[in-house]
């Protein structure tokens, strides 16, 4: 009986993954379940990468404007060491965290901790981007959210780079980056 109570009372943590295309409400849908936990009176932490300042330097803010307070970092260990007893972890642009993030969340869950993680699952190439694809592996709960390809309407599945530069992170808004479906995506490439 004493055991069962024991194991009955610890937090049980777990990893949730947001991810898709440019411009297909990731950070929304991570801030819409953030702000759910603060309403619930959950302890919430909120972290990004600290090159991400295209908005704002210091908040998470969504395309729509949506925001919210976090912390940025220059690399996903500095999460372990500044999490001080929450319920909740919020990451956002989590594809330009180093490859140590899957293991930073998993450390985090194993605590009692939620991890709510959202980024591009592909880079402009259409190929796996950073940490994302070893955390769809190991997550509990993923949500591939879409965009609408900006050609024909289709569901969007990559993030088309306009502008020409090979690198492989480069921020940008409409202005560099359009939501494409595989066909259009194809299409597109063709030409280059």
């Amino acid at each position: 009986m004493f055991l069962e109570n024991t194991i009955s009372q610890k937090r049980r943590g777990w990893i949730e993954v947001i991810c898709g295309s440019m411009f297909s409400g990731k950070t929304e849908e991570l801030i819409r379940r953030l702000k759910r936990a603060q309403f619930a009176k959950q302890k919430v932490e909120i972290f990004k990468p600290n090159i991400d300042t295209r908005y704002d330097d210091v908040k998470v803010v969504s395309h729509t404007g949506t925001e919210i307070h976090s912390t940025p970092v220059p690399a996903s260990s500095n999460i372990l060491l500044m999490v001080n007893d929450v319920d909740v972890v919020g990451i956002d642009e989590a594809q330009f965290f180093d490859e140590e993030l899957p293991n930073v969340c998993k450390q985090l869950a194993d605590m009692g901790i939620r991890v709510i993680v959202a980024g591009l699952d592909l880079d402009y190439l259409g190929k796996p981007f950073g940490p994302i694809p070893n955390l769809l592996a190991t997550a509990e709960y993923v949500t591939k959210v879409h965009a609408i390809c900006m050609h024909c309407g289709d569901l969007a599945y990559v993030s088309h780079r306009t502008i020409i530069n090979d690198k492989l992170v480069v921020l940008g808004e409409t202005d560099s980056y359009e939501p494409l479906c595989r066909v259009c995506y194809n299409k597109a490439n063709e030409n280059k």
